[in-house]
């Protein structure tokens, strides 16, 4: 078992990964109280039975697919329902599923009672390397990604990497984006990876270099006060492009990876990334309409009155944090 400790201030984060830990829950969770399983219906539903099998007492929610589900809607159902069921502090929550369960999960436990104990089984590429530490927790609000959420840490996190062996390409493709990301901003090798012949057999160390990245950022700067905001690359045309397409058709870690090519210094560099982007099958740019990605930039919670932080990269390893008027954002797109 590979394990790490996320050491912050008010609390240390366990994150433990193994093939098979799936069965293995409750052995680190413990069954003494009551379980609120938050899942979606894109995870296949003998993960959640395998699951619920372990708790005496497991309550399952299971919620539609997409970021249709970070929504104020669902979230008031799933505290309506805690409420009836009498859920307390002392119970927990657990997340099964991807970045979108994860963040609905997480908002849910840390607001029903002023904030409950909360465990986060991420299931996906996307949600194991980058959502599943830091303690970000979110719903949407008017098509906006994020706009409303909070910083809540998990009690721990599992990941067993043989779920992923039922997720799409697409989606596998999508997540490991977000490791490319940690690579370029600060870990050399882990783009090296990226560049060997079987990046399936590269899967597991790739999820696990690109775990060390975000839990040394996170260590440092827990509520993105600063040096945090590096972990943005790429995700401030990104996200626009996102709530362009109304969080449906364009997967995150896509919309991420043309914000990441917008912002990068070094031309040779983009010429070093095209071969992995094919692997991937990303593309350089999409089709959208500028001026209304723009105006969804500057709706985003990085946008600060008439300025923007955005992270650009002159070399691998070597990520600046810049603020620049928010009108200079249309130079890049």
């Amino acid at each position: 078992m590979e394990e790490m400790i996320v050491s912050l201030k008010d609390k240390q984060v366990p994150i433990r990964m193994e093939r098979g830990l799936l069965k293995e829950a409750a052995r680190w969770i413990g069954t003494d109280h009551r379980v609120m399983l938050i899942t979606d219906q894109g995870v296949p539903e003998q993960y959640s039975r395998i699951l619920a099998a372990q708790f005496p007492n497991c309550e399952i929610m299971r919620v539609m697919q997409g970021e249709g589900a970070k929504s104020l809607e669902v979230y008031q159902r799933i505290l309506s329902r805690m409420l009836q069921l009498r859920f307390s502090r002392q119970d927990r929550i657990i997340a099964l599923g991807g970045g979108v369960v994860g963040d609905l999960a997480g908002f849910v436990a840390a607001t029903y009672m002023r904030g409950i104990r909360f465990v986060n089984i991420p299931t996906t590429t996307l949600s194991q390397i980058d959502s599943s530490i830091g303690g970000k927790v979110a719903v949407n609000l008017d098509g906006v990604k994020n706009s409303v959420g909070a910083f809540w840490q998990p009690e721990m996190v599992l990941i067993d990497p043989l779920v992923l062996k039922t997720l799409p390409q697409r989606h596998v493709n999508n997540g490991l984006v977000e490791a490319l990301k940690a690579g370029l901003i600060a870990d050399e090798k882990l783009v090296e990876l990226f560049e060997k012949p079987d990046l399936t057999e590269q899967r597991e160390a790739i999820i696990l270099r690109a775990l060390k990245v975000k839990k040394q950022v996170v260590e440092q700067d827990e509520h993105e006060t600063g040096l945090r905001k590096i972990l943005n690359f790429g995700h401030t045309i990104g996200h626009g492009i996102e709530s362009y397409y109304h969080l449906q058709q364009v997967y995150h870690g896509e919309a991420v990876a043309v914000g990441m090519m917008k912002m990068i210094e070094d031309p040779q560099l983009r010429q070093r990334l095209r071969p992995i982007y094919q692997r991937l099958q990303l593309k350089e740019d999409l089709d959208y309409d500028r001026q209304k990605v723009y105006e969804y930039i500057t709706r985003d919670k990085k946008a600060d009155g008439s300025t923007l932080t955005v992270v650009t990269l002159k070399q691998v390893g070597q990520a600046q944090l810049q603020e620049i008027p928010i009108e200079k954002i249309r130079a890049y797109l």
